[in-house]
């Protein structure tokens, strides 16, 4: 089956969902009906009979992260509530009732690193690199999901520091579960639909994401309302985004 939503692409093949970023011309940035249809599409995953879900991005990259480009026309509130609901996607991803695969190439930042970081399964093409700038405007989005994937000091440096870093590294650090070349993506699914969804069902996988991943949920989006509702988040956009340019 195949269905076309404007800026994201939704295929399933049996119990396997595969949502791909389809914004090329802008790097695949997450703009708010992007997220939205992102967020409902999971959510109804949860019902579906969905056993493997597969975030995958269209062109140059897989996410350049949260669209940027109207933010001087958004209000603060306006600005709060598209963060919220990026949060809410993060979360879904996270504490989805099946296995979670993302599929990351070229260059991504921010929110799109949050969103590789919330999966089960993080593989990475052997170009692809990764940035979170959020803190630089100072948003505190993903922070805790990474600092459980690499640990408390390495997130602090890549953070604290606004470190990119490569899919070697990515890989050393357990950002990335896997490295492999996007010719043999298809393979590597193939064999997590035949190999491992068999294994598990649906009760079982979620038996056990609840125990192994600690539910954070209000403390995440408690520390990112109290960070992104600071005012003056569209000075801190400016400034970050003029010293980038720099």
């Amino acid at each position: 089956m195949r269905d076309v939503v404007k800026e994201l692409r939704v295929e399933r093949s049996g119990a396997t969902l595969t949502l791909a970023l389809d914004r090329p011309d802008k790097r695949n940035a997450l703009s708010p009906t992007l997220v939205d249809a992102l967020l409902e599409a999971v959510q109804t995953a949860c019902t579906d009979g969905t056993r493997l879900l597969v975030l995958r991005g269209e062109g140059r990259n897989f996410c350049a992260g949260f669209d940027l480009s109207d933010y001087a026309d958004a209000s603060e509130g306006d600005l709060l509530l598209r963060f919220v609901r990026i949060e809410q996607l993060l979360q879904a991803v996270a504490h989805a009732p099946f296995e979670t695969v993302a599929l990351a190439h070229g260059r991504n930042f921010g929110a799109g690193v949050d969103l590789i970081c919330s999966c089960d399964r993080r593989i990475g093409a052997p170009e692809a690199s990764f940035m979170m700038p959020g803190l630089g405007f100072g948003l505190v989005l993903g922070t805790r999901r990474y600092a459980t994937r690499v640990g408390a000091v390495r997130a602090r440096r890549v953070l604290g520091d606004g470190l990119t870093f490569d899919a070697k590294t990515a890989l050393a650090d357990g950002f990335l579960t896997d490295i492999v070349a996007q010719h043999d993506w298809d393979t590597q699914l193939a064999q997590l639909q035949t190999a491992t969804l068999p294994r598990l069902t649906a009760d079982t996988w979620q038996r056990l994401d609840a125990a192994l991943l600690p539910d954070t949920r209000a403390a995440d989006m408690a520390a990112l309302v109290e960070s992104a509702a600071v005012p003056g988040i569209h000075d801190r956009i400016g400034r970050y985004r003029e010293g980038a340019k720099a």
